[in-house]
């Protein structure tokens, strides 16, 4: 997949995602501000999400809009989604905003408003959220924009994940990565289960990262070095100012240590290589070879007691030990000598 003309796939360094999400606190500079944050502390992408209130529920007070547990226990829908949602005459300038520090900008749409909304921004890809994978007709909506799709999977089982990536390639739009993801604000680390990451890989042939949830910067690392190969994290200028989604988001020093332990990670990856790299070659004498440990005079047989293999590696390499005894020294071979072939007489 490309997105922006950057490759996205095995061998291209992943493509880490700065979520904004609600972390702005209903503040239009404080937005603009963490464009430049998400670009300084080294993402390729700052996200906001594209709703209001009543595109994603409906004003309703009774026992079904309720959140009764988890990080916004005590809230009602409609009012959280009040107090998180980034107003859509704010979108032209944070995109705007992204262009001028260059670093891409994406959304997260919801229904088709959304859609026909960012449609007018000239988005170049969409972001699917978790809670989103089973709205087939929203799937199919995105997708016949024909723009490379980033669909999060959290709680989505194989049956839905299957049921989902058909209905996107169905219209024909195979731009598609997925993004393994625990939907749990914040997530625990024994339930990220990120071995199903090279599983989904495989299963779907698609690119596959990881949305992350979970705190500090251990999943993500460690998710890249199984192959993930988008990140996207949650972000904020401050835990301290306080929104839906600040307990769980990074501040930007943060952020800028998980973007280099991933690119730490990567650089371990190197290629497959078998030898001596540049750095070795001065340990290579540290390796054992075959020296004389016991003055043997011309004539004498080489035995277990006068020859051995031992640090360093200027004799014959150990794999010639059993060749070599029995056989007569060819001259005298002093103790600390490296045994070679002239040294044998027969």
């Amino acid at each position: 997949m490309e997105i922006n003309g950057r490759r996205i796939g095995a061998g291209a360094p992943a493509y880490i995602i700065a979520e904004m999400s609600g972390n702005h606190a209903g503040d239009l500079a404080r937005a603009l501000e963490m464009v430049h944050v998400a670009k300084e502390a080294g993402a390729d992408c700052v996200k906001i999400q594209t709703y209001t209130p009543d595109t994603m529920t409906i004003d309703c007070h009774n026992q079904y809009f309720n959140i009764e547990e988890g990080t916004w226990k005590g809230e009602n829908l409609y009012a959280l989604y009040q107090k998180a949602y980034t107003p859509w005459d704010w979108q032209d300038k944070l995109r705007d905003e992204a262009a001028k520090v260059g670093i891409d900008f994406l959304s997260t749409a919801f229904d088709n408003t959304s859609v026909d909304f960012l449609e007018t921004l000239g988005v170049e890809f969409y972001k699917i959220a978790s809670f989103e994978l089973t709205d087939i007709p929203l799937l199919e909506y995105v997708a016949s924009k024909n723009k490379p799709i980033i669909m999060s999977t959290g709680m989505g089982s194989l049956e839905e994940i299957t049921e989902a990536v058909e209905a996107i390639f169905a219209t024909g739009n195979r731009q598609l990565a997925l993004m393994k993801c625990s939907s749990a604000y914040p997530a625990k680390r024994e339930e990220m289960n990120l071995s199903t990451i090279p599983d989904m890989k495989k299963r779907f042939g698609v690119p596959v990262g990881l949305s992350d949830h979970s705190m500090g910067a251990f999943s993500a690392a460690t998710a890249v070095a199984m192959g993930a190969n988008i990140i996207e994290k949650h972000f904020c200028i401050s835990r301290a100012i306080k929104n839906p989604d600040s307990a769980f988001s990074m501040e930007p020093q943060e952020f800028r240590e998980m973007v280099e332990q991933v690119r730490e990670v990567e650089k371990a990856f190197g290629e497959v290589f078998y030898g001596v790299s540049e750095q070795e070659e001065s340990n290579v004498c540290f390796r054992r070879s075959l020296f004389v440990v016991q003055d043997v005079e011309a004539g004498e047989c080489l035995t277990p007691e006068n020859i051995r293999s031992i640090r360093p590696s200027y004799g014959l390499k150990p794999k010639h030990y059993k060749e070599v005894l029995g056989k007569r020294a060819a001259h005298a071979l002093k103790r600390g000598t490296p045994l070679s072939f002239e040294d044998i007489a027969d």
